[in-house]
């Protein structure tokens, strides 16, 4: 067990830019006998399942994740970059403890030939598993820091040239991702039944990256990390490698969708603890049996928690059940929350409370509105949380999906649609992908004849196709470590900043039905009465907009320089090659 324990967590023999005193009382490479720990492969499955515990997202980075800091989801608090004079000194990430998981992968690689008797085509499948979870690491490297060094081998404490190096360029980290993913997508099992790297998730991972790195590459003009011209445009190639990620897992794969019109369907994925196969393709499971769980419910629900809270642009994205568009009505913007969220799409009230929904708590069932004390903005997030008080051992054992079917589909729709020169998505690509998501949710899925002006103008897009799947992927992909990144790649990060605005409210101190059951249960303003919950604008944070909009005020401010983070102080003081971000100073 000692062994075992050093080879997984020895890795702190990898470059320390935080201290040097750090990495060189490290024991090195020697140390390790691998010989005598690589014999078969049992020991190579159990190595790489470390990367499991290691690396793969727990439910509080999909669910909790930096979405929470865009314009779809309210909280207490801002992200401290948006709130704070934010510096390179402000900034982490890059001590030897943040390269321990790339050092475990590639002291992998490096010892694979260690094995004797092992067929050729098992060792190329734990190839590919470790493959995969390099490109891992270092998409989430590159989205943070843009330009990284690449590190192919474990690096030894006395080879200072790999030490010290200077950053490779973004270019050179996204085609070596993407060789990592072709790699893993040829050799590696096709076996859906684990939470370890397969061929599946490696072509949904590849679609997922490639469709960022080909439209981030389309919305800014230059590196963030340089300030300077692309050296070659390659946002083509990754869309289309996207495409044919998707297209694979389309045609030959094992999901599909549930097309059946359902109110429970959708939020099944997200609040059971079972696994749908047929459509989540990488998901980190939990066990009650096993006390193994997580606290995403029970943080929706606390009013001492962030108190994630859908936004009125997020709510505004729902299209009604006839395909309409709320935004149109003639009295948009002035309905109480029970006529506004009357015939929307189905997921709408699978993703928050709406009159009708009903919960148990100590064994008594009852309809429930949403809560001035859980929601910021009226719009109280129900996606991931039990309908009972299960909640409330914050021990949940829901499955937490990493990668869905649904992205698949709507990334194909994307690159799909960017590929085209005037950005029109076919009626036959269309049928495979929005409609189906649409029907599904009760919604008319036919393509609209007209542009969303309102949404359009939003984006900055002129395309009513490229409208509609960015429409989609909001609603669909809500509060699962989507939105922060597609606002990113899009070039749109300043609408991480607007103001977080609720529901309609008719004025202070006015008693508001939100369960429509006939008695006042919510009020904005700082009275006091039994049953009703308020908005309290004593508190300093709440205000009412000239519409009459419910505002949650967080101030926040957005600079371009910050698509990327600065690399840290710490960092660049240890090793002066490593450079500064474009915009960013020491």
């Amino acid at each position: 067990m000692k062994k075992i324990f050093r080879i997984f967590f020895i890795a702190a023999a990898f470059c320390s830019l935080e201290s040097c005193n750090d990495f060189l009382s490290k024991d090195t490479i020697a140390s390790l006998n691998s010989e005598t720990f690589f014999t078969d492969e049992t020991s190579l499955k159990l190595y790489s399942n470390s990367f499991i515990q290691n690396m793969m997202p727990a439910a509080a980075d999909i669910a909790e994740s930096n979405d929470s800091y865009t314009d779809v989801c309210a909280t207490r608090n801002g992200l401290n970059m948006f709130t704070t004079a934010w510096t390179s000194s402000s900034q982490t990430g890059w001590a030897y403890t943040n390269w321990t998981n790339l050092y475990r992968v590639n002291y992998l690689l490096a010892h694979l030939s260690d094995v004797k008797g092992v067929p050729e085509s098992r060792l190329q499948h734990y190839e590919g598993v470790a493959r995969f979870w390099r490109a891992f690491f270092y998409f989430y490297k590159m989205r943070t820091f843009g330009d990284v060094p690449w590190y192919d081998k474990p690096i030894d404490q006395n080879d200072s040239l790999a030490l010290y190096k200077a950053r490779d360029s973004r270019e050179i980290i996204a085609r070596n991702i993407l060789a990592d993913l072709d790699f893993a997508v040829e050799h590696c099992d096709a076996n859906i039944n684990t939470q370890q790297a397969d061929k599946w998730k490696s072509l949904a991972y590849k679609a997922r990256f490639c469709l960022y790195e080909g439209t981030y590459r389309k919305y800014h003009s230059v590196n963030p990390s340089t300030g300077l011209a692309w050296s070659e445009d390659e946002s083509e190639f990754y869309l289309k490698e996207c495409v044919k990620a998707c297209e694979e897992i389309i045609n030959n794969g094992p999901f599909r969708l549930n097309e059946n019109v359902s109110k429970t369907n959708y939020r099944s994925l997200f609040n059971s603890e079972g696994v749908n196969r047929a459509e989540v393709i990488w998901e980190r499971e939990y066990s009650a049996d096993l006390n193994f769980g997580h606290e995403v419910s029970w943080n929706y629900w606390n009013q001492n928690s962030q108190r994630w809270s859908m936004t009125r642009l997020m709510a505004d994205m729902y299209l009604k059940l006839d395909g309409s568009r709320y935004t149109e009505d003639a009295n948009y913007g002035k309905d109480l929350f029970p006529k506004e969220v009357e015939g929307r799409d189905y997921r709408m009230s699978q993703t928050i409370i709406t009159p009708g929904y009903e919960r148990e708590v100590s064994g008594v069932v009852g309809s429930y509105a949403p809560n001035a004390y859980g929601t910021l903005t009226g719009y109280q997030i129900i996606k991931y949380s039990y309908d009972d008080d299960r909640h409330m051992n914050g021990n949940n054992a829901t499955c937490i999906p990493v990668l869905r079917y649904a992205e698949v589909l709507l990334a194909y729709a994307e690159a799909s649609c960017e590929l085209d020169p005037a950005q029109k998505l076919s009626d036959e690509i269309w049928e495979k992908t929005i409609r189906p998501l649409r029907t599904r949710a009760g919604v008319v899925g036919t393509k609209p004849e007209s542009i969303d002006a309102k949404l359009a103008a939003y984006y900055g897009i002129t395309s009513s196709d490229l409208v509609e799947i960015r429409r989609e992927r909001a609603v669909e992909l809500f509060m699962e470590d989507s939105r922060w990144n597609d606002l990113m790649r899009w070039h749109l990060g300043h609408l991480c900043v607007q103001p977080w605005e609720g529901i309609y409210i008719p004025g202070e101190n006015v008693l508001m039905d939100l369960d429509a059951n006939g008695t006042p249960d919510t009020c904005y303003g700082s009275g006091k009465q039994d049953g009703v919950t308020y908005f309290d604008p004593s508190q300093g944070t709440y205000a009412l907009s000239s519409q009459g909009r419910l505002v949650y005020d967080v101030k926040r401010n957005w600079e371009d320089k910050m698509y990327l983070r600065p690399i840290p102080h710490t960092a660049n003081s240890i090793n002066p090659a490593l450079g500064q971000n474009s915009g960013w100073t020491d």
